[in-house]
């Protein structure tokens, strides 16, 4: 072949190729172009790299044997079968034979380079987690990282075999159509015939007899490696090993690999014998060794485990609870004993001021919907989710609700729905929300701190960057720097408008503008006149979505939270590892996991969309095996700047993980495990008067024993079908304290009250109830919001905020009575402050801001006095104009309203 016709043909040959993947090239150049702009194109090359050098030696070795193997079949009926002429050469059929060899090599080497990838990195990074099982004795990453590759790699050899059985039938039947005569003219020709059938089957049955033969080695080897599956086995009392499974499975499991090892012999024995019952001997020893297993071990269990669970099983429900402890990170829980009291007093309440001053009065239910009616401002901006936090306000260690205001470019009107306004005007939400959650204004809505638009402060927070160009609903792509200005916020009856300023994004200069076109199949992307070459593209701004593209092999929490860091805003993510082949351990997790860690927290700037991941736990062995094979992905948590390394959290969704697992797993005695004699249950509440299950809780309250107050994520206990609490669980929040879980054991010898017995307290006090039922006539809605469990010295504090919603309206719920109960008293007042004033006497001082109506939030002074009374006045007016009617739901929110105005009066003549 010619210079120039060797050009031509691989230049076909490429002009094909990028037709067929055109869409897999479009998509490699920009999904690079996209990572690079991140700083992670060596995370995206890292994965393309491997598969490479994994899988074009593979096609090299699996291309040479296919053929060889094809060949060899061709071979033995060239010299075997020699009877009769075929129109087909044997050069063309060595040609014919690439085009299998090429499909089967290109199956091979994508499904081991393509799926499994990540597998052999993590193979080859493995940390030890120094724990050994006790049934193996062998590390726990052996079956974390080592064991699961070498069962994915017999399942892939499995498939090829089944492959290759199929090509070989499929080539035999080949061979004999090309090589069968059209006419039998004589009685020679019928013998040869015959021959030429008896040649046929024996070269056919010897390659599948070699076939069957590594699959009885590969099924001897799947055996040895399924001997460790006893660890996850759920026969016994507990999930893992059992007794039945150490001493009845594991015998059968090596029983069935002498079999399957015992049958790769025997079989080429037979073929070559022609003993085609011996060969049957093998496959047959095999079921019935699996039937006998089954019969056996069920026997065991029935006979021998059964009637004596406790001594049989015991070393093994010991293992499970270790394990099961370890592998959901229980095992380092500090026990305190909390011997409650009811000798809290004035002076308690007094030295726990920042305790008390932040009581959450607020729930973020009402808070969110508060939000979005009274500050979402225009349809098109919307508070998707509420968070809580801990911010140093005005020099005051303080808990806060705080939501950022994000665009859903969904409720634009129907007008402006145009492709420019999509993607080159309408690209950012803006500013937040935050507001105290021990403050409410007299009409019971939140005390704002940042509102509105722009963002107006009463505090030393600040927001100077309020634009939120990446968020948890920004789900389309944005075209910045192009000669339409972007729409900032409403001012008024005009937009103000503005122009990007920070470095997100792709060029769309030169090819990049046709490329994204077609990626995003869209002709205005390459044909508006108002993108030019200076403009970027901006996708993938969902913060989810965006983090998830730079590293799927974590999990990524449901609630990440948006903070606010000097000036700017930035979303911070938990992430997980969480495998599922831990031993020993039950699963609790979904898709039979039984391993969590949090391990990275990630952190999304909401202007620039630059993302960083933190390791926050060096203890995880899987983190650190990620981290070997991303050494360019990971950062040490030292390096996140220290205001944001302030609001790091102490993940709900893991806490709550752990509380459910430890209702069973807080007992290390077998007997007492297995029997369930001191299982606990996470307690019942009531909100807007139906049961679900406690919450867990952030809060600021002071642990017992301890010097300051601290943010705190708590739940509660209760014996199990009982509603006394018996114990509390929390999880420090603090940077210098960050993931210590503390237990505190409650008295056994005495009943604490439970949330359940608070809330029946409620329902049958001779006071509250009524009133409960009072304002629930009329169609109005009392809603009643989390009841916070809160320890304060040795006592134990019970809070929970009501809300009224209006029927029939839109406006928000509003915070109108707050329900205090300690020991045997139980009160229902207009605040906090007069609650505990009704318990623990007048003098009690709380540092709290004094509630506010006015926009800005002064505090009041004299020249408020006039209007308190007119308000007074009126609201009395009101009462009496609707007993009148016999409304007496809107009669009981006058009456409020009056109480609330008279106290206020009285605080301003003191």
């Amino acid at each position: 072949m010619g210079r120039k016709k060797l050009i031509g043909v691989i230049f076909f040959i490429g002009i094909v190729f990028s037709i067929a993947f055109f869409s897999e090239i479009l998509m490699f150049i920009t999904d690079y172009q996209w990572f690079k702009d991140l700083a992670y194109e060596q995370i995206f090359l890292l994965k393309i790299t491997t598969q490479f050098k994994l899988g074009i030696p593979l096609f090299i070795i699996s291309l040479v044997f296919y053929y060889l193997y094809l060949q060899l079949i061709k071979k033995n009926y060239y010299k075997k079968v020699q009877l009769y002429d075929t129109s087909i050469s044997e050069k063309s059929l060595n040609r014919i034979l690439l085009i299998p060899s090429v499909f089967l090599s290109y199956i091979t080497s994508t499904a081991i380079a393509g799926s499994l990838w990540l597998d052999i990195l993590t193979f080859i990074n493995a940390q030890s987690f120094n724990i050994s099982d006790p049934i193996f004795n062998k590390d726990v990453s052996f079956y974390m990282f080592k064991l699961p590759l070498f069962e994915k790699l017999l399942n892939t050899i499995i498939g090829i075999l089944v492959a290759i059985l199929f090509v070989t039938i499929i080539f035999h039947v080949i061979l004999y159509i090309i090589r069968k005569p059209t006419m039998f003219e004589n009685e020679s020709m019928l013998r040869s015939n015959e021959m030429f059938f008896k040649n046929f089957a024996d070269i056919g049955l010897k390659q599948i007899v070699v076939i069957v033969v590594i699959f009885f080695i590969i099924l001897a080897i799947k055996n040895y490696f399924g001997a460790y599956s006893i660890l996850y086995s759920t026969r016994g009392a507990v999930y893992g090993a059992s007794y039945t499974d150490v001493k009845v499975g594991l015998l059968f499991y090596r029983l069935s690999m002498g079999v399957a090892g015992l049958g790769a012999i025997i079989i080429p024995i037979a073929y070559k014998k022609r003993k085609y019952k011996l060969a049957l001997l093998a496959p047959i020893s095999f079921v019935l060794i699996g039937i006998l297993g089954g019969v056996v071990s069920t026997a065991v269990q029935s006979f021998v485990v059964d009637p004596n669970v406790l001594q049989r099983e015991r070393p093994f429900i010991e293992n499970n609870i270790r394990f099961t402890q370890k592998a959901y990170g229980l095992d380092n829980i500090t026990i305190k004993d909390y011997d409650v009291n009811e000798n809290l007093n004035i002076d308690d309440i007094n030295n726990n001021n920042e305790t008390i001053r932040n009581i959450r009065i607020n729930d973020y239910r009402p808070t969110i919907e508060s939000y979005n009616q009274l500050q979402a401002i225009r349809p098109y901006y919307r508070f998707l989710d509420v968070d809580i936090d801990r911010y140093t306000v005005n020099g005051k260690y303080t808990q806060v609700f705080l939501a950022p205001r994000e665009l859903d470019i969904n409720h634009v009107s129907e007008n402006a729905k145009t492709w420019i306004n999509y993607h080159l005007k309408y690209t950012h939400g803006y500013g937040v929300a935050l507001s105290p959650v021990n403050q409410v204004t007299a009409q019971g809505q939140p005390e704002l701190l940042i509102r509105n638009i722009p963002p107006v402060s009463t505090s030393d927070i600040n927001v100077a960057r309020p634009e939120v160009y990446f968020g948890e609903l920004t789900n389309h792509y944005i075209v910045v720097n192009t000669k339409e200005k972007e729409f900032d916020y409403p001012l008024g009856e005009d937009n103000a408008e503005t122009l990007y300023e920070g470095t997100a994004g792709v060029s769309l200069g030169g090819i990049n503008r046709l490329l994204y076109a077609l990626r995003h199949r869209s002709t205005k992307l390459f044909l508006s006149t108002s993108i030019t070459s200076e403009s970027r593209i901006v996708y993938h701004r969902n913060i989810t979505e965006r983090v998830r593209k730079i590293a799927p092999f974590l999990y990524y929490d449901e609630d990440p939270y948006i903070v606010i860091h000097e000036g700017r805003l930035f979303w911070i993510m938990d992430a997980y590892t969480i495998e599922g082949r831990y031993p020993y351990s039950k699963p609790y997790l979904s898709q039979n996991k039984n391993y969590i860690r949090n391990s990275v927290k990630v952190v999304v700037d909401a202007y620039n969309g630059d993302v960083d991941y933190y390791i926050s736990d060096y203890r995880d062995p899987v983190v650190l095996t990620y981290k070997g094979v991303f050494p360019n992905l990971f950062k040490d948590l030292d390096q996140m700047p220290e205001g944001l390394r302030k609001h790091i959290r102490y993940p709900q969704d893991l806490f709550d993980i752990q509380a459910k697992v430890y209702e069973l797993y807080h007992m290390n005695n077998p007997t007492v495990f297995y029997t369930e004699e001191d299982l606990w249950n996470i307690p019942q509440e009531k909100y807007y008067g139906a049961q679900q299950n406690v919450e867990s809780q952030y809060m600021i309250f002071k642990l017992p024993g301890k010097e300051r107050e601290e943010f705190v994520l708590s739940i509660p206990y209760t014996p199990n079908k009982l509603n006394n609490m018996t114990a509390l669980l929390m999880a420090r929040n603090d940077m210098e304290n960050y993931g210590e879980l503390i237990l505190y054991r409650l008295p056994k010898d005495r009943n604490i009250y439970g949330p359940m017995q608070i809330e029946a307290r409620i329902d049958q006090d001779p006071v509250i109830s009524p009133q409960l039922t009072l304002w629930g006539e009329g169609g109005s809605t009392v809603i009643r919001g989390n009841l916070l469990v809160i320890p304060i010295e040795n006592s134990i504090l019970y809070v929970e905020p009501l809300y009224i919603k209006a029927a029939n309206t839109n406006s928000p719920p509003e915070m109108r009575k707050v329900i205090v109960a300690f020991g045997d008293e139980i009160v229902m007042e207009d605040s906090l402050t007069l609650a505990l004033n009704r318990i623990f006497g007048e003098s009690t001082r709380i540092d709290e801001s004094p509630r506010t109506d006015n926009e800005l939030g002064e505090e009041f002074d004299i020249d408020t006095l006039a209007s308190l009374i007119t308000r007074a006045n009126d609201a009395f007016e009101k009462a009496n104009g609707a007993s009148r009617q016999g409304n007496w739901a809107e009669y009981g929110r006058h009456i409020n309203e009056l109480e609330r105005l008279l106290e206020q009066l009285k605080r301003l003549s003191e």
